[in-house]
């Protein structure tokens, strides 16, 4: 095994006609992505697998760099959005599940993993992104860690082994950070109702941003919680230290996504496993659990109880994502819950996000992997409900200068149903 320095040296495994997996969300290369940027030429050819995340990895169009680098992704960051309009991006349709699947079944001929430095067995950390690694790992042809001095050694983060690669990097540079921007107070509203569905000794599983991510500090006062997740976020630190969690729950999540100081804690305290996708988006694993309660958002909903995940209007704006997996499974966990929480409206009130049908290009979520809906004006519980009470109890959670409308909507598509 080869062990060198530098960015050039990095850009020097790439090669025209390569399949090349580079980590998405956050396990993304940051070093590795200004290098590129400042030398476009040398991923001409390649073809990019990544699972890269709207909102999360927005800094460099991969696609872009050149006329024939191509990249293959299950989600679409604003910032690749002319890779795709150029066809130089496949968007597969696949919820995490389902990609963490056909990750595992290909062989790429060059797999990057950063990594923490190796430890005394020659074990080099995943540290925050467990995720999809050591999925495409044992069947690629070629295997190279990229060592980041930054990258904490998470104690139970999943490792690969130095020997078993052909060559190490070490490339010193950023981890991706977010820091959340503080919930607004129609987020807070709808996190305190979320809040009291949710009972003590829940399994949790909650989305990024808007109310999903704001449901934490409403959580503060409930006991016996265990995180269930694809991720792990400073909202975690914010329940350990109320008390709010199981002390010998088994706390898992695939990536950690915060800031530098929620990593270090993270290091210091032992307290979350972290696992890959297959493990972490088990639907079969995730529905013997009781108590699920699974907390995410959608841009609309419609009568039906369908929601939209991907679509502003025509303009794609995103992927599937993990969501689905953990709604299916709450729905079938003894006790649990799915949950999609949304503003009411969009556009400074000008837009009901609760509408009377989908008129978006696909169905994101199935009507029957919902079972309550909620906004700031109210909760509507779905399960065991037929077409027509879902209809009256989406539409009493509306803003209130739209219920007529979409009432009279509904009994108008009523009448075409038979």
């Amino acid at each position: 095994m080869t062990h060198t320095e530098g960015a050039e040296a990095l850009l020097e495994e790439l090669r025209p006609g390569m399949s090349v997996y580079l980590p998405g969300a956050s396990g993304e290369i940051l070093a590795l992505a200004q290098a590129l940027a400042d030398d476009p030429e040398r991923a001409r050819g390649v073809d990019f697998t990544s699972c890269m995340v709207p909102g999360i990895n927005e800094t460099l169009d991969y696609a872009a760099l050149t006329q024939s680098t191509r990249v293959s992704t299950f989600m679409l960051p604003a910032v690749m959005t002319a890779g795709f309009a150029s066809r130089r991006v496949s968007l597969l349709p696949l919820g995490y599940y389902s990609a963490a699947r056909y990750l595992a079944e290909q062989t790429f001929d060059l797999v990057l993993a950063q990594v923490a430095p190796p430890d005394d067995a020659g074990k080099c950390s995943l540290g925050i992104a467990s995720d999809f690694a050591p999925l495409v790992w044992a069947r690629a042809r070629r295997k190279v860690l990229v060592v980041n001095p930054a990258m904490p050694r998470l104690p139970r983060a999943l490792s690969l082994p130095a020997g078993e690669a052909d060559a190490m990097v070490t490339l010193e540079g950023p981890l991706v950070e977010v820091d959340e921007r503080p919930a607004d107070d129609t987020a807070n509203a709808i996190a305190t109702r979320i809040a009291s569905l949710v009972p003590n000794h829940a399994h949790v599983q909650a989305g990024i941003g808007g109310a999903p991510g704001a449901i934490w500090q409403h959580l503060a006062n409930h006991r016996g919680l265990v995180l269930r997740s694809g991720l792990a976020t400073p909202g975690l630190r914010l329940l350990a230290e109320a008390g709010a969690l199981a002390p010998d729950g088994d706390h898992l999540a695939g990536i950690a996504l915060g800031t530098r100081e929620f990593y270090d804690w993270l290091a210091e305290t032992d307290l979350v496993r972290f696992a890959t996708t297959l493990d972490t988006h088990d639907v079969g694993a995730l529905s013997a659990m009781p108590f699920l309660v699974s907390v995410n958002s959608a841009l609309e909903v419609d009568l039906f109880g369908q929601a939209n995940v991907e679509w502003r209007g025509s303009r794609l704006t995103g992927g599937i994502g993990g969501g689905p997996d953990f709604m299916r499974a709450a729905t079938a966990s003894h006790g649990g819950r799915s949950i999609i929480a949304l503003p009411a409206t969009a556009k400074g009130g000008t837009l009901s996000r609760i509408v009377a049908r989908l008129d978006s290009r696909t169905t994101s979520i199935a009507r029957a992997d919902i079972d309550t809906v909620m906004t700031e004006f109210g909760v509507a519980e779905l399960r065991d409900k037929g077409m027509d009470q879902r209809a009256e109890a989406l539409t009493a959670i509306a803003a209130p200068p739209f219920r007529d409308s979409l009432w009279n909507k509904w009994e108008a598509m009523r009448r075409t149903m038979y």
